[in-house]
């Protein structure tokens, strides 16, 4: 009889045993690691200028003259650039302010204050998302 005990007791220790290996090897192969959601960070203006200007250099072989050409065109476009975000910054402002002066008109007198309670509370809001 006590070999029989003996035997139970030796296939239970191998079953627990073979049930935490394959636990662990189960664990190791569907387990994920980590993933950093962040993005790459994106270069500057500056950066991004000073690798183009490599890059073109290295692969056409620019003459000095192509060179200082190139860059009197990135200037300008970056002026046009600065030119057209000025333009599209303003029209926005005008169109919101246009909204904002039609939404005046269909209100009362009553619902006017709240009216620019609200729009005040929407704004802070705004910036504060856009701060983070």
């Amino acid at each position: 009889m006590k070999r029989s005990t003996f035997t139970i007791a030796l296939y239970l220790l191998v079953l627990f045993g073979s049930g935490v290996i394959v636990g662990a090897v189960g664990y190791r192969l569907i387990a994920v690691s980590a993933v950093s959601a962040k993005a790459p960070a994106r270069p500057t203006p500056e950066e991004w200028r000073r690798q183009y200007l490599n890059e073109m250099e290295s692969r056409l072989k620019l003459t000095a003259d192509q060179n200082q050409k190139l860059n009197a065109i990135l200037d300008e476009t970056r002026s046009r650039f600065h030119e057209a975000r000025a333009n599209h910054d303003l029209l926005v402002k005008t169109i919101k302010e246009e909204q904002r002066g039609k939404v005046r008109a269909i209100l009362s007198d009553t619902q006017r204050p709240d009216y620019e309670k609200l729009r005040a509370e929407r704004e802070q809001r705004s910036n504060s998302d856009a701060r983070r």
